[in-house]
């Protein structure tokens, strides 16, 4: 799971060549539409899920799609996770010290009823976590594209491929609010319910349902 570089809407030269209009602007514009892209991938199934928000890159955004990742899910698929395994990068808004991002994880095992263990990738590494290699797909599929509008945006996303699979594409409206965070004391109660590898303690995060 992981956010990509936020996009820009309008005609921004993205490189590449594409056939017909090609006059694009080459450096900002100001332009006022942007939008996050945070995507998770199956590596089980090898399907991407996309959503697109266009409000602020926050823990709660992050966890709010993981959510509606495991709402997707049929009840079939559900029966026969017996844990969730989430490989992150160590950003600021789902490091393994970000208060509001370990909180809404713990209540997501609760409601999940499924162990969850947080896997971090070290600085500079990000590259292994397979969700990248995703948005370098993208990135090549869309090269060329003037994004002029978020429908243009959402139907060349939907028409990339990822073994095999189109990915399952979402729009979000919703305004996070950014700088959330934890008491100390608040904390103290979370970090009761998270089981940090003694040797990576930052990095390997086993968390078990209540």
């Amino acid at each position: 799971m992981d956010c990509k570089a936020t996009v820009e809407i309008g005609e921004y030269s993205r490189g590449g060549q594409t056939r017909g209009y090609n006059q694009a602007q080459d450096h900002d514009m100001g332009t006022k539409e942007k939008y996050v892209p945070c995507g998770i991938v199956d590596e089980d199934t090898g399907q991407l899920y996309v959503t697109f928000g266009s409000s602020y890159k926050t823990s709660d955004f992050m966890v709010d799609n993981l959510e509606q990742w495991w709402t997707s899910l049929s009840i079939n698929e559900k029966q026969q996770l017996e844990n969730i395994q989430i490989k992150v990068d160590n950003g600021p808004e789902n490091s393994g010290i970000r208060r509001q991002f370990l909180k809404r994880m713990v209540e997501f095992a609760d409601q999940t009823k499924k162990s969850i263990q947080l896997l971090y990738f070290p600085p500079y590494h990000s590259k292994y976590n397979p969700i990248e290699r995703c948005w370098g797909i993208l990135e090549r599929h869309w090269k060329g594209t003037l994004l002029r509008n978020a429908q243009t945006m959402l139907a060349w996303v939907k028409t990339m491929t990822w073994k095999g699979l189109n990915p399952i594409v979402k729009l979000s409206k919703k305004v996070y609010q950014k700088g959330i965070s934890l008491t100390k004391k608040e904390m103290k109660e979370i970090e009761k319910r998270l089981e940090r590898n003694p040797h990576l303690p930052k990095w390997d995060i086993l968390i078990r349902p209540s």
